[in-house]
């Protein structure tokens, strides 16, 4: 998915909603914060999202435009209406840390995109396949602070042992000494 999907995702589903405000969990979220981000690294064609105001409307707009819809036919992308309870794996804080996107191409709606350490948090918690081979990847990019990554394992909502493994992949993550942060891909 690239940002100008996500933005006409975020566009219908907040017509669809009457919502103003979209929340952005999962991959396609790093769009709001890095809106050039490789297709080819988030590999997703879905974006996980709920309507801020209106959470119990992720239903209506997963059956609108979600999987196998008419607009995922027409589309080639789709949403995935999730719930609140989708940012479990979050660390405590990241609705502070939202990263907007709001433009002529979502027409005033603005979608909520999680910042990127908190993305890359809640991946470590899940700890798929997929979500750490994405966590390397922006990793590599050096897109991400270990500093700050490490900071934050204290906000997880997991058991100490599970912020342990979490710390220990994190440095093991970062081989080298701290990989600078680029203002862009």
């Amino acid at each position: 998915m690239n940002r100008l999907q996500l933005e006409h995702i975020i566009r219908a589903a907040g017509d669809i909603a009457g919502d103003d405000d979209i929340v952005i969990l999962g991959s396609t979220a790093v769009l709001s914060q890095f809106p050039d981000f490789p297709e080819k690294i988030i590999r997703s064609i879905e974006a996980d999202i709920y309507p801020r105001n209106k959470p119990d409307l992720a239903s209506v707009i997963d059956g609108c435009i979600g999987e196998l819809s008419p607009f995922h036919n027409t589309y080639g992308y789709y949403a995935h209406g999730v719930g609140p309870e989708t940012a479990r794996n979050l660390p405590g804080g990241w609705e502070k840390r939202l990263i907007p996107i709001s433009n002529e191409n979502t027409r005033g709606i603005t979608g909520w995109g999680v910042e990127i350490h908190d993305l890359i948090l809640g991946k470590y918690v899940s700890s798929r396949e997929k979500d750490l081979g994405f966590n390397a990847q922006v990793i590599a990019l050096g897109l991400v602070s270990q500093e700050r990554l490490l900071e934050r394992v204290g906000c997880l909502e997991v058991p100490d042992a599970i912020k342990d493994q979490i710390r220990l992949k994190i440095k093991a993550d970062f081989p080298n000494s701290q990989t600078p942060l680029h203002p862009s891909i």
